[in-house]
């Protein structure tokens, strides 16, 4: 801690190395992005020195931290690398916080240098864009830890967490990938949703696709039509990785064309709506995979063959064991910059907060939601996500909220039109009076955290709510 209360967090970690034989190596003229040109490998090596030339002339030293406010982009990727290659830390930002939430984490966090574009980014449906940047001098604090990466939790339930992983973590996630049947291999391209500033889009995208050779390829836009188009981009293997909020884009295309090298879709973030799997399946043909992970651990487990839902299974080198109902995974050490939180983190176990179940035969991990859903309601309890599970099986809900705010009350996201009591009648056979909303209200889109989590705040929820 400095004396002024702010966490220094830079650190050092394995340096050029690691950058170079785990997501650099590899044939020249490999293609790792089609944005739709294609970028090499061969190219994006000198791009990455060249950044790492300014970044050190901006003064970022080994054992140094660099803030990155940049949105998903080769400026993004090149930079990032850099960093890592210089021996420093990555400060990851997501580039639609705000001024004031940026400058509170980067007086907080204190990096040597701070990195944002030049120009205001251009608001829109854009998944890549290309930038120009800014690297500004910040302050000369040397290494204090040995994160390579520091990121912000998603803040989707209450604020945001300060999360470290060395470069030894990433790794490990990495090669715990290509142990994971399903994932796409040499030669097969990923088409890529969520930001690359937060773990899914960092690690199961960029990171693990730059080691296995698989292209990366963002759509021009985020819309049905584009994923689909650039899916249609080459006839090699395609997996689309997002989250629900993108399985819903494609769910809206009224007649997509017949993609032969569709291969599956895999989200994460959260619970996937019955009905909404069943209607994607129907439409593609194809398997929609899920998967669980956690900002501080990375991917914990999976079902990509769409095999086990709601249930997934661990990948291998995670541990998972359920505690009085509580989810906990196997972490040596504590994720979070600063005091230690036995709340979160203690004796070598994390605690995720979530609710779930372990199969003691099978091994499945079943997530039954966050363990603040619970409430109590004329003393009996209700699991609010067994409510928001229910409401998703019924027609026409795309995503469904439930919160308890003296009573309960669901939020409700269609894809068609349907009359709220016509819902209601159909929840009634299927929960018990005490369970079911007091009052469902409809909104066109139900508000999303930066990382396209549903949020669950009662507050902006009744302000989003007509």
């Amino acid at each position: 801690m400095t004396m002024d209360g702010a966490v220094v967090v830079p650190g050092t970690t394995m340096g050029a190395q690691w950058v170079d034989d785990v997501l650099l190596a590899g044939p020249a003229s490999d293609v790792c992005f089609s944005l739709p040109a294609p970028v090499d490998r061969g190219t994006l090596r000198r791009l990455v020195r060249d950044r790492q030339s300014e970044l050190a002339e901006s003064g970022l030293r080994a054992g140094g931290a660099a803030a990155l406010r940049l949105p998903p982009s080769i400026a993004f990727v090149t930079h990032l690398l850099a960093v890592w290659r210089s021996g420093g830390q990555a400060i990851l930002l997501d580039h639609r916080l705000t001024d004031y939430e940026v400058r509170r984490a980067i007086e907080r966090l204190v990096p040597q240098v701070v990195v944002s574009p030049q120009r205001p980014v251009p608001s829109g449906l854009r998944t890549f864009v290309d930038i120009d940047t800014d690297v500004a001098s910040y302050s000369g604090h040397p290494a204090g830890t040995a994160h390579a990466v520091v990121q912000l939790s998603s803040g989707s339930i209450g604020p945001s967490k300060v999360i470290g992983r060395t470069s030894e973590d990433l790794i490990e996630e990495i090669l715990r990938y290509t142990r994971i049947d399903g994932v796409p291999v040499r030669g097969e391209r990923i088409v890529l949703l969520p930001s690359m500033v937060h773990v899914l889009g960092l690690v199961s995208g960029l990171l693990y696709g730059l080691h296995a050779g698989v292209e990366l390829v963002p759509p021009t836009r985020l819309t049905g039509d584009a994923i689909l188009q650039a899916i249609a981009l080459s006839e090699r293997p395609a997996t689309v990785l997002g989250v629900p909020v993108h399985l819903g884009l494609l769910t809206s295309v009224q007649e997509p064309p017949r993609l032969p090298q569709f291969k599956r879709m895999t989200t994460g973030g959260e619970l996937v709506p019955a009905s909404v799997a069943q209607a994607f399946e129907d439409k593609y043909g194809v398997p929609l995979g899920n998967m669980y992970g956690m900002t501080e651990v990375g991917v914990i487990g999976t079902d990509l063959f769409g095999e086990h839902r709601p249930a997934i299974r661990p990948v291998p080198g995670i541990e998972v064991r359920a505690v009085d109902g509580e989810l906990r995974i196997r972490r040596p050490e504590s994720p979070y910059l600063g005091p230690s939180d036995p709340a979160r983190w203690s004796d070598g176990w994390l605690r995720t907060k979530d609710a779930g179940v372990v199969d003691d035969k099978t091994g499945l991990v079943s997530v039954k939601g966050r363990l603040d859903s619970q409430v109590s309601v004329d003393g009996m309890k209700v699991d609010l996500t067994e409510v928001e599970y229910t409401l998703g099986t019924l027609r026409g809900v795309e995503a469904a909220v439930v919160v308890y705010d003296g009573a309960i009350t669901a939020y409700l996201q269609l894809n068609e039109q349907r009359d709220v009591p016509v819902l209601e009648g159909e929840l009634a056979g299927l929960l018990a009076s005490y369970k079911r909303p007091r009052s469902v209200r409809l909104l066109d889109q139900l508000p999303r955290s930066t990382t396209g989590k549903l949020v669950r705040d009662a507050t902006v929820l009744r302000k989003a709510a007509p």
